[in-house]
């Protein structure tokens, strides 16, 4: 279901990308950027953490980490990601699969701004060998994201 519906939100709002599936899994970093034939820094690899009660999602850069400091001054609490278990529930996408399109819940998204650095970058499509090839700034666009600046590459 949550390939689908990464499909179907793009047949909806961009129906010029396409959503390209490979043969052999693209779950991590390494694998998705042997895959689609990129450096692992131009993966964008989605992040969902918990902010008090509420669920974010935070794309950046695959070779990236979150610097706990600029997470903290920017979201006033230390970093917690959701668990294995909630991810899905949370997100419609499975982990290895996870990314700001066709969620199942309306979550607020966010850019980092390591995605800059690129004219394409490659994030996941809601299945585990799926991904689709867009620019930094029309990702955040169609997701309605804010740029911000918490990773550490």
């Amino acid at each position: 279901m949550s390939l689908a519906s990464v499909k179907q939100f793009f047949s909806r709002h961009a129906p010029d990308i396409d959503v390209i599936e490979l043969e052999q899994s693209t779950a991590t970093v390494a694998l998705a950027a042997e895959g689609h034939g990129v450096e692992p820094a131009q993966i964008a690899k989605t992040l969902a953490l918990r902010v008090g009660d509420e669920i974010i999602l935070i794309v950046t850069r695959g070779d990236a980490r979150l610097d706990n400091k600029k997470y903290k001054a920017r979201f006033g609490t230390k970093a917690r990601m959701l668990g294995l278990d909630e991810v899905e529930a949370e997100t419609g996408h499975p982990v290895g699969g996870v990314c700001p399109f066709g969620l199942v819940k309306p979550h607020s998204v966010y850019c980092d701004e390591s995605l800059r650095s690129f004219d394409i970058v490659v994030p996941a499509a809601g299945a585990t060998n799926a991904a689709v090839h867009i620019s930094p700034g029309r990702m955040a666009e169609l997701t309605g994201a804010e740029w911000i600046d918490v990773s550490a590459v």
